[in-house]
């Protein structure tokens, strides 16, 4: 490393003021800082001291992406395999999966990647690493048939209209990656949405098949039969196609985004999180306890021919993208409620929400993604309400 690090030091010189290349500084630092440790230091004033910089919470998220990651592309593989009637090794699916999901990441980070240095060139400053995680997080919310061009068009919405024309990463009102997610939802439907996207498929497809998700099955049914639906699914052509059953969704073994299916893999990344501190365990467990009141209300109410009114919960948690949406996407410190009590009210409404767009717009079966957007609108004015209610009450309390 030594050997490194004096390749940099005798470069240095050419890139900052008065070089030859000072307007490429900003990749020469971002290059040196991801190897090394970050040479800036607070010069005056109080501060805390940390040993967590920007480049170790943005690395510990990544860590905490691979097991859906892994597990994605080992799945994308599998359920090719299995709709192809082909033998579901280990190796074939993870060389299948991997063909279709690591292109999609690598013109993620690389057109992203292009976007964060020109608007770093241009604006004279350090190129942040907070996309290192929007790189990883919006290819993991698609399906894995995504045109490569649709990924890269919808990457460079998220980098440039959710979060560059704000003034760049830590002044984003809305996640960057579930803007370039929705922009996809909204401009290329078809591409992202229906009953066939979800699975890779081979040249030979067997008759019926349909990589329909969980929430698609369960739309389709009325309240009587949502869950034994969502049992049976797949067994009528040859049961080549696995069920949908709550064992079977939680491991993650069925049709949907790449990153959103296995709730082991996205619970073991909330487990990372939590740990180290870097996801706020307030907001995921609001998230969830939003979910479960929203869902029993609906429970208590359903009609004869709304399914979604009587799925349960635990199948509410597991399919979709609740789980990666509560782990990954409403703890994102930029855009998230940042006051204690906020966090709960914050990560409540997204659960409730979330369920109500589930169960009342049949036409978009998901909800997390929009919840999420919508509270990301409102978490300053939350925080803006409890400190005020603090102010208040210390106010009330210096008076007694």
């Amino acid at each position: 490393m030594k050997f490194i690090e004096d390749i940099f030091n005798k470069m240095r010189p050419d890139f900052e003021k008065g070089g030859k290349f000072e307007f490429l500084y900003p990749l020469f630092e971002a290059k040196e800082s991801f190897i090394f440790t970050p040479g800036t230091r607070t010069k005056n004033g109080c501060h805390v001291r940390d040993s967590i910089d920007s480049k170790r919470f943005m690395s510990t998220v990544i860590v905490a992406l691979i097991p859906p990651l892994l597990f994605g592309i080992y799945n994308t593989g599998y359920q090719h395999l299995v709709v192809s009637g082909e033998p579901t090794s280990f190796i074939s699916c993870v060389l299948y999966g991997s063909w279709y999901v690591v292109p999609i990441i690598v013109v993620s980070y690389a057109v992203g990647g292009v976007w964060e240095l020109l608007f770093a060139l241009v604006r004279k400053h350090e190129i942040n690493e907070g996309f290192l995680v929007t790189g990883l997080l919006f290819p993991l919310t698609l399906p894995p048939t995504i045109p490569l061009w649709q990924v890269a068009v919808g990457v460079s919405f998220g980098v440039v209209i959710g979060k560059e024309v704000f003034g760049g990463t830590g002044m984003n009102v809305f996640n960057p990656a579930l803007v370039a997610r929705a922009f996809l939802f909204f401009a290329y439907p078809a591409q992202i949405s229906g009953d066939r996207v979800w699975v890779a498929q081979g040249k030979e497809v067997v008759d019926g098949f349909s990589g329909a998700t969980p929430l698609l099955v369960a739309s389709s049914h009325d309240a009587n039969s949502v869950v034994t639906a969502l049992n049976e699914f797949g067994t009528g052509v040859a049961g080549r196609f696995a069920d949908f059953s709550f064992s079977n969704c939680f491991v993650g073994l069925t049709s949907g985004s790449i990153g959103e299916t296995s709730a082991i893999a996205n619970l073991i990344g909330a487990a990372i999180l939590i740990i180290t501190g870097i996801g706020s365990w307030r907001i995921m467990v609001a998230v969830v306890l939003g979910a479960f009141a929203m869902t029993t209300a609906m429970n208590a109410c359903a009609p004869n021919d709304a399914s979604f009114y009587a799925l349960p919960f635990h199948y509410h948690f597991v399919t979709g993208g609740f789980i990666f949406g509560a782990v990954y996407m409403a703890t994102d410190p930029v855009s998230a409620a940042g006051t204690g009590v906020g966090k709960w009210i914050y990560g409540f409404l997204i659960g409730a929400i979330a369920i109500i767009i589930r169960t009342a717009n049949p036409a978009y079966p998901e909800g997390m993604m929009l919840a999420i957007l919508f509270m990301n609108a409102f978490a300053p004015l939350i925080d803006y309400l409890v400190m005020q209610r603090h102010i208040q009450w210390r106010l009330q309390r210096g008076r007694a």
